[in-house]
């Protein structure tokens, strides 16, 4: 005798990527009590935390931390935007968004805040609340909140504390802190522009004064114009041809010493008479009448501006100059002049910054402005007994449909028939409503149909299917011939004898083991069976 032996089959559902929502609808609806217990318990750990929680209360003031007109701080970004080294020595900036933050940051620091929360500090102990764990950072951000509101200059200070009567006061405290905070940094960035445009003023007038005075001087020993266009002033030679030319060459003008007067101005009169001896010395020799009232005219003027200015001045060559020597006093006496009139230029722009910067201490304003005084909050911002018990029972409802689709999962019966033929592969006949007395117009047509000429049927429940099978017989048999025997059946030797074989399973009759088996017997089967009848839940 031979045994007919197979490995048995793990079974697996079909892979399918799609949720069907109304098999998960039914799951939730077989394992209702899930939900109900996970509705309850929600509702009471919310209740529950609704009683030990302390009521948190909140108020709120918003500043502005820079005004869109040109007053306060706005001056101090145009005086530091206009003078760059002094925006960084002196400590001024010119603001902008990365500014705004890092006073966000710094009215979140212990320089600003340390002395408010020793209050609270002190005023928790005084009440008796235990104060051991609470430190500076922590309190700052459970308790804090100091925000930037995007796109604006508007800072917005909120304070949360479960001592109602502590808010206020907190609030106002730190009002006064931030206040006094933008004082005196307003008041460290004008000393420090201040004692840093005093110190630059005082050395470039100095150096202006020294640089001025180089370039007198030079041009008094050269005797070049007050101009720098020509040696001597006005009817001298001209420096551009003097330079042009390879040999200098001046027509000898008419032996006369006459020449305009340059009234009130020595120093003109010197460079105009050193200019004619140049000229006068190229055409006639040192013993010329013309020339020996010229020098000592020279002498005589030499004389005095040396006695009212304090210093010697050379005296001019007595050959005449090459091309060479004019081009290098020129040059030397036109880098002076440039190093002059740069120092005066930086010396007028920094007494203009000082100015303005005593001006701007002279107006003693706040640049930030408090735009909405402390208020705080009607309603408690946590610990709502409303929104407490709904978000419990919210929370509640979500677990428990979450374990209703595990239990259900778990339970390991197969309440979708699309899960049943993906497991059996056996084709479904008819699919049946919950209730029997739906059943006759669809058992009416298998008896004409595929029932008509058998004379035998054999129904083989699956799992607990027993009592569809029989109520299916019942109601079959009068539509079929007398002679037709109907077998409720689950021995499979006698389902053989019978012409015709249908499985008959209900939604939740069976599970995946009995399936698992029921694949086994029907692979030993040698016989398939026809079709399959399916019971709805």
């Amino acid at each position: 005798m031979t045994t007919l032996t197979s490995a048995p089959a793990t079974l697996t559902p079909p892979a399918d990527d799609e949720i069907d929502l109304r098999q998960v609808a039914a799951a939730l609806k077989r394992q209702w009590g899930w939900i109900f217990a996970g509705a309850v318990g929600g509702l009471g750990a919310a209740a529950l935390a609704t009683a030990v929680t302390k009521p948190v209360w909140e108020g709120s003031f918003q500043i502005v931390l820079a005004t869109k007109d040109q007053d306060g701080s706005s001056r101090l970004a145009s005086l530091a935007a206009s003078n760059p080294m002094l925006s960084s020595l002196a400590g001024l900036s010119v603001g902008g968004e990365g500014q705004l933050a890092t006073e966000v940051k710094i009215l979140e620091s212990p320089s600003v805040l340390k002395p408010i929360f020793d209050l609270v500090i002190a005023r928790k102990a005084g009440t008796g609340e235990s104060v051991a764990k609470l430190h500076f950072a922590e309190w700052v951000k459970n308790n804090l909140e100091v925000k930037l509101e995007k796109g604006t200059s508007v800072l917005t200070i909120s304070y949360r504390d479960s001592d109602k009567p502590m808010v206020l006061p907190v609030l106002h405290q730190i009002s006064k802190a931030y206040q006094r905070y933008s004082g005196r940094e307003r008041r460290d960035s004008l000393s420090n522009g201040l004692a840093y445009a005093k110190q630059q003023v005082a050395e470039f007038r100095q150096k202006s004064e020294a640089s001025t005075r180089a370039a007198d001087f030079y041009r008094i020993r050269y005797g070049i114009a007050a101009g720098g266009g020509s040696l001597g002033g006005g009817g001298g030679v001209d420096i551009t041809k003097l330079l042009n030319s390879s040999t200098p060459t001046i027509s000898a003008p008419a032996v006369t010493t006459s020449r305009p007067a340059v009234q009130g101005d020595p120093l003109g009169q010197l460079a105009q008479i050193n200019q004619e001896l140049i000229r006068r010395q190229q055409t006639f020799t040192s013993r010329d009448p013309s020339i020996k009232a010229l020098i000592r005219e020279r002498d005589a003027l030499r004389r005095y501006v040396e006695s009212s200015s304090a210093g010697s001045l050379a005296l001019p060559s007595q050959q005449p100059l090459s091309k060479d020597q004019a081009q290098a006093i020129v040059l030397s006496y036109q880098a002076l002049e440039r190093a002059a009139k740069r120092d005066t230029i930086t010396l007028d722009s920094l007494e203009s910054t000082l100015l303005s910067l005593q001006l701007e201490q002279a107006r003693a304003t706040s640049p930030w402005d408090l735009i909405s005084t402390p208020t705080l909050l009607e309603e408690p911002v946590s610990a709502r007994p409303a929104r407490t018990l709904a978000l419990g029972l919210l929370a509640g409802l979500v677990l428990g449909s979450g374990g209703a689709l595990v239990a259900d999962r778990r339970s390991g019966k197969v309440f979708s028939l699309e899960e049943l033929q993906g497991l059996l592969q056996t084709p479904l006949l008819a699919a049946l409503a919950p209730n029997p007395s739906e059943w006759a117009t669809t058992l009416q047509l298998m008896a004409d149909g595929p029932l008509e000429f058998i004379n035998s049927l054999a129904l083989i429940p699956v799992g607990n299917s027993q009592a569809q099978g029989e109520a299916i017989a019942q109601q079959l048999r009068p539509y079929l011939d007398h002679s037709t025997s109907i077998s409720i059946t689950s021995d499979w030797h006698r389902a053989r004898a019978c012409q015709m074989q249908w499985l008959v399973a209900a939604a939740g009759s069976s599970t995946r083991s009995d399936l698992q088996a029921l694949q086994q017997q029907l692979k030993l089967h040698t016989k398939p069976v026809d079709g399959l009848v399916w019971v709805e839940g």
